[in-house]
């Protein structure tokens, strides 16, 4: 369901005209735990790290972040990602889409506010979210009004890169 909810999201940006994509699915960079006090993590493990997903993450001027909703929150996969790059969020806008069943991932996006917040990163007001995700696509496409709110999504999610890059630029954020 995930890479369903991630290609249609990529596709409305790509229509919006204002974005170039770089769609990454975790399961393409499986990262060992990212474990507080556990001791330096192996070479190999930081080297994987730097030539894989933390340039890519580095180098994007705003960030959308797909997560379905697991137990009232978002996943462990998503979550050690985000641990692994502490820095690469600061001073960006960070765009959630959420899916899951009754509350469409509502609560796993709200979470994910507050870990963003202490990362220095903006998430956006605006959000997308799709309840009953497993019946709300039809042939991949979601239900009507979701096409509105995408490009309100992306419109917002364009303002808030242009100001933080002018930002970043004038005065470099600082951790």
């Amino acid at each position: 369901m995930g890479e369903k909810v991630a290609r249609w999201v990529a596709d409305r940006a790509a229509v919006h005209g204002k974005w170039d994509i770089d769609l990454v699915d975790l399961a393409d960079h499986p990262l060992p735990l990212a474990v507080a006090g556990a001791g330096q993590p192996l070479e190999e493990d930081l080297q994987r790290v730097k030539d894989g997903l933390s340039p890519r993450l580095a180098g994007a001027e705003a960030i959308v972040v797909v997560t379905p909703e697991y137990n009232h929150s978002y996943p462990a996969s998503l979550k050690n990602v985000i641990d692994w790059h502490p820095t690469e969020w600061a001073a960006k806008p960070i765009g959630l889409v959420s899916y899951g069943g009754m509350a469409g991932g509502l609560r796993a996006a709200e979470h994910l506010r507050q870990i963003f917040a202490e990362l220095h990163a903006v998430t956006i007001r605006e959000m997308l979210s799709f309840h009953n995700a497993w019946g709300a696509f039809d042939g991949g496409e979601p239900l009507p009004g979701s096409e509105a709110a995408a490009k309100k999504f992306f419109d917002q999610l364009t303002w808030w890169a242009v100001a933080l890059r002018a930002a970043r630029s004038a005065t470099p954020y600082e951790i």
